[in-house]
């Protein structure tokens, strides 16, 4: 039997008629930028989120740096995050001009480790950026008071943890600002690349917008004003069609990107987002059986915090056999992923850092010793079942 990481076609398949109607209608209207399924989108994801805005982008490394920079942070600043995550994460930072400062993650949870947060804070400081790693959400509640305590900005690196929960409150909501990616794996992705800053604060959605479109047009001048600390009551209206001459569409206040969710990809992620909560039911459904079945063996499966809904992006486990185990389900047709490999203070682009092998131990043993295993809406349990044997034979393997 051959089972993928993740079956894409597995979700596409039953609402394969209702995408391609959409996207032959946004074809047909040849609006491809910023039309109205986008404008739709980012009021839907608003709602489905809890927040007053939400700003989409082009991916979620975008989001990343667009909300960065939107805060202000800049060369020689510090910003607290976790080594163990995807390199996005460290790579945002870096590409404003600030630096990452690692904190190690708790054994349990794979997240930073709340604790060990306030010993890393220095006179450079300005953010701490917590990754809901895998599905599961950080510790909020204490991680925005030593923010609240130390004047810091909180982004929350949401990309894996769409729909998940702290307190009965979504994730994206508790911070001052979020960061969600779209790619065709997450547990809510489009057909190609996208992502989405969600936050509360009205002069940071304004910033995210003149950032996301070169820094241009009515945003762009009113995101310069708030950065320069400048009052004014400029009128922006020309009474002209922007498709036509837009003098305020051409003109640039601030350096921006060009990072805009194409109008294809959010018809798609409209038809989906209605549907994200059912998808991870069934992802939660899977992890309960998978926990269920496996916990007679030497394999440690993923842990919950209190308070908290998990979504599950990635189904972990650990095992001090992991080449041997997943050398057996590869050859038994079932796919696996290492997360991570490498964690991110010990990536050859972040050498310059000055960290080394033992810095932060945690995260270097669970690099060695957590893989994922399939889990995606639609398994059969067949599958699962065929997953579970062919893990527990190769409990037998010397």
């Amino acid at each position: 039997m051959e089972i993928k990481l993740i079956d894409l076609n597995r979700q596409y398949e039953p609402i394969k008629e209702k995408i391609n109607i959409k996207i032959n209608e946004v074809i047909n209207k040849t609006s491809f930028i910023m039309g109205e399924n986008v404008i739709e989108f980012e009021k839907e994801f608003s709602k489905y989120i809890g927040v007053k805005h939400s700003i989409s982008v082009a991916n979620g490394t975008d989001a990343l740096v667009i909300a960065l920079k939107s805060l202000g942070i800049k060369e020689g600043d510090e910003v607290i995050t976790t080594p163990y995550t995807f390199f996005a994460t460290a790579e945002s930072i870096v590409s404003v001009g600030a630096i990452p400062v690692f904190v190690d993650v708790r054994l349990d949870t794979y997240n930073i480790d709340e604790e060990k947060i306030e010993e890393k804070i220095t006179g450079k400081t300005k953010a701490i950026l917590p990754v809901h790693i895998f599905g599961q959400p950080c510790n909020m509640l204490k991680i925005n008071e030593i923010a609240k305590k130390h004047n810091l900005f909180v982004i929350e690196d949401a990309c894996q943890a769409v729909g998940a929960e702290f307190n009965g409150e979504k994730i994206g909501s508790l911070s001052d600002i979020a960061c969600f990616s779209f790619f065709p794996t997450k547990n809510l992705g489009c057909a190609g690349d996208g992502g989405i800053i969600t936050t509360n604060n009205d002069n940071l959605a304004i910033i995210c917008k003149a950032y996301r479109s070169h820094g241009s047009g009515k945003d762009g001048i009113e995101a310069y004003n708030l950065l320069n600390n400048i009052k004014s009551n400029e009128c922006y209206e020309n009474g002209l069609d922007n498709t036509v001459y837009n003098p305020f569409k051409y003109y640039n206040y601030i350096i921006g990107y060009n990072s805009r969710l194409d109008e294809i990809q959010a018809a798609i992620l409209r038809i989906k987002l209605p549907l994200l909560d059912e998808y991870t039911e069934d992802r939660i459904s899977t992890t309960n059986y998978y926990n269920n079945k496996l916990k007679n063996t030497s394999l440690i499966v993923p842990k919950e915090s209190n308070n908290i809904k998990h979504v599950y992006h990635l189904y972990i486990l650990q095992s001090e056999k992991r080449e041997i185990v997943t050398k057996y389900l590869k050859e038994k047709g079932i796919a696996t992923g290492v997360y991570y490999q490498v964690p991110l203070h010990l990536q050859k682009a972040l050498i310059y850092l000055g960290h080394k092998i033992g810095d932060f131990p945690n995260s270097e043993y669970l690099s060695k010793r957590t893989f994922a295993i399939p889990l995606f809406p639609g398994m059969t349990f067949e599958e699962k079942k065929y997953i579970i044997d062919c893990i527990k034979e190769s409990e037998t393997l010397v």
